[in-house]
């Protein structure tokens, strides 16, 4: 069996902020441990009045009084039982706030994470994190706490009700307790840790389960369904086993301290007759001691229980406090208002890396004027995605300043910054809403008239008007109903509503029916008109018709200029414009 090597490094730190949590109900958790302290005592108060009307009413068999002990009884469990349920329902309340809380915190966190964060964790992991763990941690507070609580008291209330009704007895009865906390102790550090690497292959088997989902036509197309099944199940045995592993060493501890409870049983019953027989105790008190000692079982065994969940509660939790603790995307504490936005951008003494040390843009400099459209060329992987990426403020610069008109844009609120600066790529993601609702997602204000104009504007009403429902059609799967072309269409309505100040474009490099292409090409131009533009250019057109290219290689900017000048100086560009449109681009340009 292969098992992760992950496992909780600080489970206290973890119990310690998952506790902070649960301490926001105060006054829910207040009513809880009052009627925990009920029901404990009334269920340590039992024995010993079973014990008494033993003495009391059986052995002089006074039937008169017995009737009325056992209406107290009667009134005693009643009322135990109305405890447990208001205990029951405010726990259920606690746990299922709380579910709505770490769901929503770490909902928030994740659009608050810098994508250096999100870029390393696989989606359906994210998403295990959100719903399985969460689902775990809110169990576990709905039930296993409140045992392993009501657990702790009645051991205490149990011990010391046997205590004053025999000391010897009580100490014949734990003299197995030190092997039973050996055991515990064992097992259920080894427990935590297979709980904790079962939650982190569940996760791996919701990323492949959503890879696979989402990418099936490439699987198709490849032929890789065998290998997908491989991985799959690979990594589903991984977690079938740790479930096994899990379940097996915390299944072990409860009939071990079963065992050794019933000899402890065996042994006090043996001596507790023999001293019943020296009259040193009473029938009663033996009978009570007897109905204690069976009591001291069932919290001993709920601790076992409920410390193996508790554990598997903490794993959970230090998964889920990994993405609400992780350091969110920084913002300065004072920030510029940008009003009437001219559009001027600059570069200056630019590094960047994914990893510390290894820069994938280097000393990048450049400044582009108002209204200008630069087209960004190079071979695949040079970091002209990037290079856009900066501006939005995706990541963080290493080294260097980027500048809107002048201002430093770490001076300047994200959101703010996004405002006016849209980004448009070639893998349009659409959501499960309606087409109008995915369209006024680039300005929530926007009336349905402006939404047209929007989709005029940007040749998408040409298809629109003959779908079912038009506007109102709801779009699932990413909008996968749709051509490629025509979401991109409605992507560029998205960002002709926004009507940012500063655009950037990757072009779309996949295959396009003729006329989708011409209609995007005329909604690109339409959306152009007036804005600074950074295109990741593709096609021949664009470079062309661009103020200026800037040609990158390595990370660097090698060279700059305008397509005529880059062509008469028959450098890197000169050889990476021939080999992609060949001859004839040369003697038609």
């Amino acid at each position: 069996m292969v098992f992760s090597s992950e496992k909780p490094e600080k489970p206290l730190e973890t119990l310690k902020v998952l506790l902070s949590y649960i301490g926001r109900y105060r006054l829910s958790i207040f009513i809880v441990l009052l009627c925990i302290v009920g029901t404990s005592a009334l269920s340590i108060i039992s024995p010993y009045l079973i014990g008494k009307a033993v003495d009391v009413y059986i052995m002089p068999k006074n039937l008169t009084g017995f009737g009325r002990f056992v209406a107290m009884m009667f009134t005693i469990y009643l009322f135990n039982s109305l405890l447990l349920y208001v205990q029951s329902f405010t726990m259920a309340d606690i746990s299922q706030n709380l579910g709505f809380q770490l769901r929503k915190e770490m909902f928030d966190s994740i659009h608050c994470l810098p994508l250096g964060f999100l870029d390393k964790k696989q989606i359906g992991d994210i998403m295990s994190r959100v719903v399985n763990d969460t689902d775990t941690i809110c169990m576990t507070v709905g039930t296993s706490i409140t045992q392993f609580i009501s657990g702790v008291i009645m051991l205490i209330g149990t011990v010391s009700m046997m205590i004053f009704l025999s000391p010897v007895l009580t100490m014949f009865s734990f003299i197995l307790i030190p092997l039973m906390a050996l055991i515990t102790k064992i097992i259920s550090s080894r427990t935590r840790n297979y709980f904790f690497q079962q939650q982190t292959k569940l996760g791996q088997v919701n990323g492949i389960i959503q890879e696979n989902i989402t990418g099936w036509k490439i699987v198709k197309v490849f032929g890789k369904e065998k290998d997908e099944l491989e991985k799959f199940e690979k990594t589903n045995s991984q977690l079938r086993d740790c479930g096994i592993m899990a379940q097996q060493f915390s299944g072990i501890l409860p009939p071990m301290i079963n065992f050794l409870n019933n000899i402890s049983f065996a042994i006090i019953g043996g001596i507790g007759g023999a001293l019943t027989i020296k009259k040193i105790i009473t029938i009663g008190t033996i009978v009570s001691f007897i109905n204690y000692v069976r009591q001291f079982t069932r919290p001993v065994n709920e601790l076992a229980n409920q410390y193996n969940m508790i554990q598997a509660a903490i794993a959970s939790a230090e998964r889920v406090f990994e993405i609400t603790e992780a350091e969110k995307e920084k913002e300065q504490q004072h920030h510029i208002q940008i009003k009437d936005i001219k559009g001027k951008v600059e570069f200056k003494n630019v590094w960047f890396s994914y990893e510390k040390g290894k820069y994938v843009l280097k000393n990048i400099n450049f400044s582009v004027e108002p209204g200008q459209t630069v087209a960004i060329v190079g071979p695949t992987g040079v970091g002209k995605t990037t290079l856009v990426n900066l501006m939005t403020r995706m990541y963080e610069i290493d080294k260097g300043q980027i500048l809107v008109d002048g201002i430093d844009i770490k001076n300047i609120k994200k959101t703010d910054l996004r405002k006016i600066i849209k980004v448009v790529l070639q893998d349009t993601y659409l959501f499960a809403e309606t087409i109008k609702e995915n369209i006024r997602y680039g300005k929530l204000d926007a009336t349905d008239q402006q939404i047209i104009n929007a989709c005029k504007i940007a040749n998408a009403e040409n298809f629109i008007q003959y779908l079912p429902e038009k506007y109102e059609t709801v779009l699932i799967d990413g909008g996968q109903s749709l051509s490629q072309g025509q979401r991109q269409l409605l992507s560029i309505a998205r960002t002709i509503l926004a009507e940012p100040k500063i655009l950037v474009l990757d072009e779309a490099t996949s295959n396009i029916d003729t006329k989708t292409e011409k209609d995007i090409q005329q909604s690109m131009l339409k959306l152009m008109e007036g804005k600074t533009c950074f295109v990741i250019a593709h096609r021949l057109n664009t470079i062309k018709n661009a103020d200026i290219i800037f040609v990158m290689n390595e990370g660097e900017i090698i060279e700059k200029g305008t397509h005529k000048q880059l062509m008469e100086n028959k450098g890197f560009y000169y050889h990476l414009y021939t080999s992609q449109f060949g001859e004839i681009a040369i003697s038609n340009g």
